[in-house]
C-alpha cells in the first residue's frame, strides 16, 4: 500500500461480489495510515477533490479476455494475482481500464448547454481522448472531463429523472433534459461523487443554487419562505414531497452535503 502513495489507484469489486461493478472509479493517494479500529490494519486517505467515479463501470472480462492483462500468467491464464485485494497495476492496464471507464458511450446522453449550434439544437460532444503524454493528473483532474463524468454518474444514478419534479424528458436528440447539481458546490470543495449530486430540471437546478429550495436529512424537499411563489413552487415538486432518491443506497445524497446546503445556501 505505501507504494500507492502520490500516485493513482483504481477501485474494483471482484467477481464474487453480487451485482459487482467490476472497475469502478479512480482516485490518488495522500497518505496510508494505521486504521485505529483495527489493529495491523490500514487505511489509505485519498487526496481530496481527486475520487472519481467511472462514468461507465468496467468489467474484469469481456469478448477480448480480461481487461487487466498483469493478471494473466505466462501461460495466458488467470494467476493468483487476481485474488489479491491490493496489487499493482501497469500503465498500459490503467489507461486502458480508464478509456473504457471514461468512454462518453451511452444510451441516455446529459444535456450539454454550451454545446449549442446556430440551429439551436446541435449538441454534439467530443468523445474522451486519453493522450499518452498527458500526465495522469492533468487528465484526471481535468474540469471538462470531471464535470461531464459527475454529469453521466448522477444521470445514471437517477435514472435521468429529476430528484425535485419528477420528470424524465428525452428530447428528440436522446438527451435527457436534466442537468447534474452538486448539492455542495466544486467552488465551495464539494466533491464530484454522486453522493453530493442531485438530477435536476434547469429550474430546479436554478432554485436549489440560489437556496429557494433545499432537502432535509429525511429527504423531504425544504421551500423557503422568501420565495414570491410558493404555491407555484409547490406546484412543481412530485407528489411525494421527497426527492425521489436512487434506487442504491450508497447513491443517495448524503446527510453530510444536505446540512451543508440548508446551513450555506438555502434561505430559511
Amino acid at each position: 500500500m505505501q507504494a500507492c502513495v502520490g500516485d493513482w489507484i483504481i477501485y474494483y469489486e471482484p467477481r464474487k461480489v453480487l451485482a459487482t461493478r467490476g472497475y469502478f472509479a479512480v482516485a490518488k493517494v495522500e497518505s496510508v495510515v494505521p486504521d485505529p479500529t483495527a489493529p495491523g490494519m490500514h487505511l489509505a486517505l485519498i487526496a481530496p477533490g481527486s475520487y472519481l467515479d467511472f462514468a461507465t463501470p468496467v468489467p474484469f472480462s469481456g469478448t477480448d479476455g480480461v481487461i487487466e492483462r498483469g493478471v494473466l500468467n505466462e501461460e495466458g491464464r488467470i494467476s493468483g494475482r487476481a485474488q489479491a485485494a491490493v496489487r499493482p497495476i501497469s500503465g498500459s492496464d490503467f489507461r486502458r481500464i480508464i478509456e473504457v471507464g471514461l468512454s462518453d458511450r451511452n444510451d441516455v446522453l446529459p444535456r450539454v448547454d454550451d454545446a449549442v449550434g446556430d440551429a439551436g439544437f446541435h449538441e454534439d460532444i467530443l468523445p474522451f481522448e486519453y493522450e499518452g503524454e498527458r500526465t495522469r493528473v492533468a487528465y484526471l483532474g481535468s474540469r471538462i472531463v470531471r464535470d461531464r463524468v459527475f454529469r453521466r454518474v448522477v444521470l445514471r444514478a437517477y435514472d435521468a429523472r429529476c430528484a425535485i419534479t419528477g420528470l424524465r424528458l428525452i428530447n428528440g436528440g436522446g438527451r435527457a433534459e436534466v442537468e447534474a447539481a452538486h448539492i455542495r458546490p466544486v467552488e465551495a470543495s464539494g466533491p464530484d461523487i454522486v453522493t453530493n449530486g442531485l438530477a435536476l430540471t434547469g429550474t430546479a437546478h436554478w432554485m436549489f443554487d440560489r437556496g429557494l429550495i433545499s432537502v432535509a436529512d429525511d429527504l423531504t424537499i425544504l421551500v423557503s419562505r422568501q420565495v414570491n411563489d410558493p404555491q407555484g413552487i409547490q406546484a412543481m415538486i412530485n407528489e411525494s414531497g421527497r426527492v425521489l432518491a436512487p434506487l442504491r443506497p450508497a447513491d443517495r445524497p448524503h446527510p453530510h452535503f444536505m446540512q451543508w446546503h440548508r446551513e450555506h445556501c438555502f434561505k430559511h
